[in-house]
């Protein structure tokens, strides 16, 4: 008995999250489409000023090359998926003056676990949880090969060539079966975005003596005498607070060994709906690194270079990182 209430919770869980992830798919893609139409018929309703050819290259070339390139790719796989870029070789950590992280998984984060990563070694999934669906799902995104659609929303994972077009029938049966495709090894970003990924990745970095680190670290919920308290009340998208609610309560298995020995779980309660807020301030684990809380901008100056300056600041994980206001404010300031 206790076995079927344990499967019939997990369906549960599997089916609202899966459920809570296509409503929010969904609205980032209609709000997508709706600024490409709105814009197209400003466009076309605009009356657009006649300067020289060369004049208006130059212009728009300056206008949109931003001063600092951000580099993202989904599920891990991005433009540098293949290697290196041209010419690393000779670099050195002096080219780096300054490195700030806005919301950024230095530690993992339990909801890696709570979409279906195995707490036990956090480098395999459960055979039924919400990242197998997905992974059928991109599989099959990539086999239809829908141009408009990844116009929209793309994985970057072209370079598997995964389209019915170069891979056939006896392709997406070979990806769906984990004998071949992006998911086929654990080079992908969901083992490293657990704990103990995080760990294995941390081994090899360094805060270098010369070059400036600054973090911000979101929250959706705070401590308040000993219970988490959840933000709904400060407009936390509700799509998003179905996961803020679960990862302020994470419990990590009993019977499982932690993945760090001074793990607790009230630390790793405080979130922004993706990452836990303990995850985002700087490198803690295996080896915490030189780190300063900021509270008032002042009372760190002058600032040192070698030495993470982390703030909390109120806010969710997706409107910074799909670049809304609070980011370009952020964005401004370094």
């Amino acid at each position: 008995m206790r076995l079927w209430s344990a499967c019939y919770e997990q369906l549960v869980e599997v089916l609202v999250s899966c459920l809570v992830l296509v409503l929010y798919g969904f609205d980032i893609l209609s709000s997508d489409v709706g600024e490409d139409l709105s814009g197209a018929i400003a466009e076309n309703v605009k009356v657009k000023e006649e300067m020289p050819k060369g004049e208006r290259e130059t212009q728009s070339h300056h206008e949109l090359s931003p001063p600092i390139v951000l580099v993202h790719g989904y599920f891990g796989f991005g433009s540098f998926a293949k290697g290196a870029f041209k010419g690393y070789e000779n670099t050195s950590e002096n080219w780096v003056l300054c490195l700030t992280s806005v919301s950024g998984a230095l530690n993992g984060t339990t909801r890696a676990y709570i979409d279906g990563m195995r707490p036990e070694d956090g480098g395999r999934m459960k055979p039924f949880c919400l990242l197998q669906l997905c992974r059928i799902g991109v599989i099959i995104y990539y086999w239809f090969d829908i141009s408009r659609l990844k116009k929209y929303y793309n994985f970057g994972l072209d370079h598997f060539n995964m389209s019915w077009k170069k891979m056939g029938l006896w392709g997406i049966v070979q990806c769906l079966l984990g004998n071949s495709g992006p998911f086929a090894s654990g080079d992908w970003i969901l083992p490293d975005l657990t704990i103990q990924g995080s760990i294995r990745l941390n081994n090899h970095l360094h805060t270098f003596p010369n070059t400036y680190y600054f973090s911000y670290a979101t929250k959706r919920s705070w401590k308040f005498m000993g219970v988490t308290v959840h933000s709904w009340i400060l407009g936390i998208p509700p799509l998003l607070f179905f996961r803020v609610w679960q990862m302020g309560r994470w419990l990590h298995p009993p019977h499982v060994s932690p993945p760090y020995k001074a793990y607790r779980n009230e630390d790793w309660q405080e979130n922004d709906g993706t990452l836990n807020t303990i995850s985002m301030t700087h490198p803690r684990f295996p080896i915490e690194h030189p780190s300063c809380l900021v509270e008032k901008d002042s009372e760190c100056q002058p600032l040192q270079p070698g030495i993470w300056y982390y703030k909390f600041i109120e806010g969710d994980h997706i409107a910074l990182t799909r670049a809304g206001v609070a980011f370009d404010l952020i964005y401004e300031r370094h």
